[in-house]
């Protein structure tokens, strides 16, 4: 179960839609700690165990590929699960990322059916993927609006 959840991004606003849309997909009971570059993302980790980093790339002091490379460095950090919000980025760049840990990078704008995707495959490598067929799934999100709508994913389109 997701409990803490680390959002890193110098804009206040893009951290507010951050949220909101991980409440949206399932997340409302989780405890969000906002940190505006990843030096306070780093801080922030250190005093919290965060089940999920959500982070910006370009950010002061600290930007988003500095940030995962201290937490790939760090035997505590590194099995955190990271989704990495960018703007732009480049094939060499997201291959990077990935090296470095990252568990999906998430295309702007970000939107709550791509975030119930990102969740789910959080959700595998916290709980372990298990393989077993007869094992129930772990989810602990209903990729539901609170009025009971709900979304379609991509998956669920083919």
């Amino acid at each position: 179960m997701i409990k803490n959840v680390v959002i890193a991004d110098d804009s206040a606003l893009a951290r507010m839609f951050i949220r909101r849309c991980l409440e949206i997909a399932g997340l409302g009971d989780a405890n969000f700690i906002e940190a505006s570059d990843g030096s306070e993302a780093i801080s922030c980790m250190k005093k919290v165990k965060a089940d999920l980093l959500v982070t910006d790339l370009t950010m002061p002091n600290m930007n988003g590929i500095e940030l995962m490379r201290k937490i790939s460095m760090s035997p505590r950090l590194s099995g955190t699960p990271v989704l990495v919000v960018t703007s732009a980025g480049n094939a060499e760049q997201r291959k990077e990322l990935l090296e470095l840990g990252a568990t999906r990078i998430i295309s702007k704008p970000v939107s709550p059916p791509v975030l119930i995707d990102a969740l789910q495959e959080v959700n595998r490598i916290l709980h372990g993927s298990g393989g077993e067929e007869d094992s129930e799934p772990q989810s602990s999100f209903s990729p539901l609006l609170p009025n009971g709508v709900g979304f379609v994913t991509p998956s669920d389109a083919d």
